[in-house]
């Protein structure tokens, strides 16, 4: 991590149009789901996305041409922790578990989250991956407040993961976000308590833990982006946009079944 970081600090204007973007990016999750079953390929869902987010949010899809990537959505399939692209050939089967991860820019400003989805009938050891997975996420919300440091929300979620003899990814993390989609400060979701940089209020930052089933080293795939597990066992992932308050967090990217 960078000694001398240059973190922008988002005026309550900015936030409002991170609001936009993030409100957007929420409701592409919500109206996938329905569309989140046995049969389908990854590469109709990422249609669907693309289709609606140009021609009925008016907006842009944020990783369509970002350092090379040609897809709407990130689809990771069971023991694909990040960056899974979406093809006609991967076909979603019963039982499946799978991270959609989307990111959307309107007026400028970016929306960025994810959500693991449950195909069919799922084993209870992947239900309960997901469950706990989302619980990091929640956990390191619950504590976001100015004062706190970077290493608090770290350690909030490795406690959590370690806890249920999980293993947190170490490589890969939440970001700054804003008129830019990743900028300072970067989000580790292991760490130690009143370690890091402290937040401030305008702060505004994604929060995507990645929790394994096994242990925590990863491997990329041939085509550069995928990121599977090294031994193969599932992994998963949820992610907000946030935006630290004067009093906490407010969640950009809060979905309508969610009580945040």
């Amino acid at each position: 991590m960078k000694k001398n970081m240059n973190i922008s600090i988002k005026s309550k204007e900015d936030i409002d149009k991170m609001k936009k973007a993030g409100k957007l990016a929420a409701d592409v999750l919500e109206m996938i789901t329905p569309f989140v079953k046995p049969g389908i390929s990854t590469g109709e869902l990422d249609s669907i996305c693309f289709k609606y987010i140009t021609e009925e949010q008016k907006a842009i899809p944020g990783n369509v041409g970002y350092n090379g990537f040609e897809k709407t959505i990130c689809s990771s399939l069971n023991n694909v922790i990040c960056h899974g692209i979406p093809d006609n050939q991967k076909i979603i089967k019963n039982g499946d578990i799978l991270n959609i991860d989307v990111t959307v820019i309107k007026d400028g400003w970016y929306g960025d989250t994810s959500k693991m989805f449950l195909v069919g009938k799922c084993q209870p050891h992947n239900e309960r991956l997901v469950k706990i997975t989302q619980e990091c996420l929640y956990k390191a919300i619950e504590i976001i407040k100015p004062g706190i440091q970077l290493g608090d929300i770290g350690n909030a979620i490795q406690k959590h993961a370690e806890k249920n003899y999980y293993s947190v990814v170490e490589e890969y993390c939440g970001h700054g976000i804003g008129s830019v989609y990743h900028e300072e400060p970067q989000i580790l979701h292991y760490g130690t308590p009143r370690t890091g940089i402290e937040l401030k209020e305008g702060m505004c930052f994604t929060v995507e833990p990645m929790i394994n089933q096994g242990s925590k080293h990863t491997k990329v795939l041939s085509d550069g982006w995928t990121v599977e597990t090294k031994d193969g066992r599932n992994s998963a992932q949820w992610e907000h946009t946030l935006a630290v308050t004067s009093s906490g967090v407010e969640v950009l990217t809060k979905r309508s079944e969610e009580s945040l």
